[in-house]
């Protein structure tokens, strides 16, 4: 059945209202209203706007702007009441405004719920993006405090889940601030993207009547490095693009890649097989039925809640892939997805924030699986080549040494000296030398390795960079 009730904004059209189920099918303002700061200050700047050009004075602009501020406190108070008739929170608040402010009636002049909703998300674009990056450096902080704790705990470095080369539990772990500095840069470039103002690019060509553009762009701070405001070059465009939110859905499910990825490492490493670090027990959980388990629980939810981020990403490319110009009812779908994809990203960093601090490496456990020498086979490699043998022609003669270590039952440096020598004679007493763990890491001290001076160059970086 047909509501009798014409739907405020645009129902002078219709004989009838829209049915019951309709209004529930359509509404947004369920999920739409966490855009109200924004749609609050895209109408302030709409307002300053209109009395800027003459449309409305000055009284009309200054009534309107102090009942958004009213609004505005209302809903930060959980005061405001929302009516899901009115569909959005830009109707929504229109129609508060209006009750208490007549002149509010002229806002949307020269205005469409397309570039109002435009421009509402590129303001949460940039906001979103901000408070990413501030709680990704957090997570950075974080991996930096556990770094630290390893500086001098040496682990083996794994290619294909086996073991390969030593390196410092620090080294490690800073790879991972070297991929989370990297989500701060995409967020940056999200945050880029979304600074462009739309307003004004009406529904789909813009007015007739003589606004400001530029005057809205600087006021709503959609402004380049140089001072000068940045508005949108075509309506149709302005309207229908969301190229922001893909852009922001892929910097998170990159991100969320690289959380998953640090989870991995974390559970196996907390793993009986590994036992290279203990988790805190404030983010861990036990059994039910074993007493003596005690479960990664927190990285275990981790990496499966970031899975959700790239089928966000495959949502949204789904969603605009097959839209003609301009706007369609289908784009409403776009923010459910953007706002997930933001909250879980923001509660992965604080839980990242506040869990990474507690891991303690177990040097023990590191010593005793590090201590396998076939973890400097490729230092005895280089051995080699510093004596001239070609290098294709030295990983023969340690791969050799390796098959002699297997089939004797003998570790490598252990190997005896006339054995070894019948392999290759360039091979002296003192290629012992190249399995001490400390001397071999003290040799990778170029920009990028896992030296000691080139981790406390890292740390001394990351400290300055992150304070």
């Amino acid at each position: 059945m047909a509501s009798k009730n014409k739907q405020a904004t645009w129902g002078g059209r219709f004989s009838d209202g829209p049915a019951a189920l309709m209004q529930k099918f359509s509404e947004s303002v369920s999920f739409d209203r966490r855009l109200a700061p924004f749609d609050i200050q895209g109408s302030r700047a709409q307002a300053k706007m209109l009395a800027h050009t003459g449309i409305i004075n000055d009284e009309e602009r200054d009534a309107i702007i102090t009942g958004l501020d009213e609004i505005e406190q209302e809903i930060a108070g959980g005061n405001f009441s929302w009516d899901e008739s009115l569909e959005d929170v830009h109707m929504n608040i229109e129609q508060a405004l209006t009750d208490r402010v007549p002149a509010a009636a002229k806002l949307h002049t020269a205005r469409s719920r397309n570039d109002q909703v435009a421009t509402d998300m590129r303001l949460f674009f940039k906001d979103a993006a901000a408070q990413l990056q501030e709680a990704i450096r957090g997570a950075q902080r974080a991996l930096l405090t556990l770094a630290r704790k390893g500086e001098t705990v040496y682990i083996p470095g794994y290619t294909h889940l086996q073991r390969a080369q030593p390196v410092s539990i620090a080294h490690h772990i800073l790879a991972y601030v070297e991929m989370l500095d990297r989500d701060v840069t995409r967020f940056a470039a999200v945050s880029d993207e979304a600074n462009i103002c739309p307003l004004g690019s009406g529904a789909i060509a813009g007015t007739t009547l003589p606004i400001d553009r530029l005057f809205t762009a600087r006021e709503l701070s959609f402004v380049g490095s140089d001072g000068e405001p940045r508005v949108t070059s075509n309506s149709m465009d302005a309207v229908s693009d969301r190229d922001v939110f893909i852009s922001f859905a892929h910097a998170c499910s990159v991100f969320g890649a690289h959380v998953s990825r640090l989870s991995e490492d974390m559970i196996l490493w907390s793993s009986a097989e590994f036992g290279f670090v203990h988790l805190p027990d404030t983010f861990t959980t036990g059994s039910s039925l074993m007493p003596q388990k005690k479960n990664p629980d927190a990285f275990e939810l981790l990496r499966g809640k970031v899975a959700q981020l790239g089928g966000i990403y495959q949502t949204l490319l789904t969603l605009v892939k097959g839209l003609p110009l301009t706007y369609n009812r289908d784009l409403q779908d776009d923010k459910p997805p953007v706002f997930a994809a933001f909250d879980l990203c923001m509660t992965a960093c604080h839980v990242l924030q506040e869990m990474l601090p507690g891991i303690e490496p177990v040097p023990g456990k590191c010593t005793e699986a590090v201590s396998d020498p076939l973890l400097l086979a490729t230092d005895v490699v280089d051995y080699l080549v510093r004596k001239g043998v070609a290098f294709r022609e030295a990983h023969h003669v340690v791969g050799a040494l390796v098959a002699l270590s297997e089939k004797s039952n003998t570790a490598l440096p252990e190997l005896p000296l006339d054995k070894i020598q019948n392999i290759s004679h360039q091979l002296g007493a003192d290629w012992v030398e190249c399995f001490d763990i400390a001397g071999a890491l003290a040799r990778r001290e170029e920009p990028g390795m896992p030296g000691p001076e080139q981790t406390r160059s890292r740390f001394d970086y990351w400290s300055h960079r992150l304070a």
